[in-house]
């Protein structure tokens, strides 16, 4: 059953699929048009940190064409096919860094927090599963017979045009990190893209151009194993920095966040530096030798070297009479208003508690009574005061109306007042028998 789910023999055209990879691989009439178009709409995306709009120039930029035919002219020994492909592919490059460099140099716009170009400097080998895998489910759609919308999922996943754009800030405001991170990104997602494609070439067993002698076989083996360890290695570097900077990030902010006030200082902010040293501000009085070593020490239980940090409470500048002045007067504020909180906090517990225990228990009060007293055949039990008429003095009473069939003895009402202040642990109930 598993076999006949995962059987695509009749799902598969490679002689059409052959055809339309072919003629997307050509740069000239429409693609030229779409290519300028997703250039701008990219660089517009990234100028002005909008991911919907970088998402738009993903799916309409032509770039995929010529990557998929290296690929396929590789995985079936179309040398000539792979001259041109890899021909367009240049052109497609070159085009769109000297567009979105002109872009960058022209625009007014001057992003203060650019995250999404920010984002396209520093691959990892996550980077290079997604161009991997994307890459052949595109492949894969563009094989089978029927049409679906993977295609434009592949163009968003492996973001092909987003990079050069990146490239071209970099290149406009000469700054090479930007450049060479996202000329990295595009260099991975393109070689897996095209590997993807080889792949899926040979083992859906795509008509062969021509026949390849051993040698030339082994030959282009090893050129294509070449590259993909010298596009991975650099990726899986810059993986486990990003994993080791993640982690020093998280155990600072589980620092920072659980040790907010110290001693007589309070942390303020904290900066990281290189995703592996932190400096921590406070402010307040700065700490003592002592003192500073027990911070140290207390960071070392999150994890976190001495070493990888600095504490920055201006301790090595001469004290500000006036600074220190206003900051002990913000703590003693703080000291009396926690401390009001706290006894606010108090009474009102207080006041749960004797309402809680002022609770009288109505119901098995009034079965408990009709056990005792048969001949009571109601009960009005109610908390109130009793008021004296001379003074106005409200003292506080538990009333019990005890209604009977027949007037009940004063020793059984005497005797019901006294059960009853044990029973209720209050002495002003007052019993009065109705009939």
């Amino acid at each position: 059953m598993l076999r006949d789910i995962g059987d695509i023999s009749e799902h598969i055209d490679t002689e059409d699929a052959a055809v339309r990879i072919r003629n997307n691989i050509w740069f000239r009439g429409p693609n030229v048009w779409i290519l300028a178009f997703s250039i701008i709409v990219a660089s517009v995306g990234l100028n002005v940190n909008s991911t919907a709009v970088i998402i738009g120039a993903m799916l309409i930029s032509p770039l995929m064409g010529p990557i998929v035919g290296v690929g396929y002219s590789l995985g079936t020994n179309d040398f000539h096919l792979l001259k041109q492909a890899g021909k367009n592919l240049l052109i497609m490059v070159v085009i769109s860094l000297l567009a979105s460099t002109f872009f960058f140099l022209v625009s007014p716009l001057n992003l203060v927090n650019p995250t999404e170009l920010e984002a396209r400097t520093s691959p990892t080998i996550y980077d290079v599963l997604i161009a991997l895998f994307g890459g052949l489910a595109g492949i894969f759609e563009t094989s089978r017979k029927e049409r679906g919308t993977v295609i434009s999922g592949v163009a968003i996943a492996t973001a092909l045009m987003p990079p050069l754009c990146t490239a071209g800030y970099g290149l406009s405001n000469l700054n090479m990190h930007y450049f060479l991170g996202a000329m990295y990104l595009f260099t991975i997602n393109s070689v897996f893209i095209a590997l993807a494609t080889y792949a899926t070439v040979k083992f859906l067993g795509f008509r062969q151009a021509d026949f390849l002698d051993a040698a030339t076989a082994k030959r282009q083996r090893t050129y294509i194993t070449l590259i993909v360890i010298a596009v991975i290695v650099p990726s899986i570097w810059s993986a486990v920095s990003l994993v080791n900077h993640s982690n020093f990030e998280r155990k600072i902010i589980g620092f920072v966040s659980d040790n907010k006030t110290y001693s007589r200082s309070y942390i303020y902010d904290y900066k990281i530096k290189d995703g592996k040293k932190a400096e921590i501000f406070l402010t307040g009085e700065p700490l003592n030798e002592v003192e500073r070593a027990q911070f140290l020490l207390t960071a070392e239980r999150y994890g976190i070297r001495q070493d990888d940090i600095t504490i920055n409470d201006h301790s090595s500048a001469p004290a500000n009479d006036e600074y220190e002045r206003m900051v002990r007067s913000i703590y003693d504020r703080a000291d009396e208003e926690m401390a009001r909180k706290d006894a606010r906090i108090r009474q009102l517990e207080e006041q749960v508690l004797s309402l809680r225990g002022e609770d009288i228990p109505y119901g098995q009060l009034a079965r408990e009574i009709r056990f005792r007293y048969p001949d009571v055949q109601e009960v009005t039990i109610t908390r109130g005061a009793s008021v004296a008429a001379d003074t106005l003095g409200a003292r506080p009473r538990i009333m019990v109306l005890a209604g009977s069939k027949k007037h009940l003895a004063a020793k059984d009402i005497d005797e019901m007042k006294e059960w009853l202040k044990v029973r209720l642990n209050d002495s002003t109930v007052v019993v009065m028998n109705i009939n």
